[in-house]
């Protein structure tokens, strides 16, 4: 969802999303409620973090609680390493529409710490 927010904010910016544990595809749930907000996640290719470790970045922006403990060590030139611990909507349980409230409820945390980055730190580069 951070990278879904981040492309609509500049498609000029290059950005990559990876995990610790990919799924084999974007989960239903996150697409279904990007959608709401007219942003379409579903050609996501979830990624494994460990393929980017040498690379340069500006940003390297960890978004679960777990992340921050189990990434590994990125060796390639980083400008800048941020944490913002979200709760992994994934791991919600109940009826379809409390999962949904959960994802939507993440959605818009993450919404709001993105777009405070992107204006604080991003936008004028």
């Amino acid at each position: 969802m951070a990278e879904g927010f981040l492309k609509s904010f500049d498609n000029e910016l290059e950005v990559f999303s990876a995990g610790v544990k990919p799924e084999g595809k974007v989960n239903p749930n996150a697409i279904k409620v990007m959608n709401e907000l007219a942003i379409d996640i579903s050609e996501g290719k979830p990624q494994d973090v460990n393929e980017f470790v040498n690379d340069h970045f500006d940003y390297v922006i960890t978004v679960c609680d777990n992340a921050k403990e189990t990434c590994p060590v990125f060796m390639g030139d980083v400008k800048e390493k941020l944490h913002i611990g979200f709760e992994d909507p994934a791991d919600a349980t109940g009826t379809e529409e409390v999962i949904l409230s959960i994802f939507r409820k993440v959605r818009d945390e993450i919404k709001v710490e993105f777009t405070q980055i992107y204006n604080d730190k991003i936008k004028n580069q």
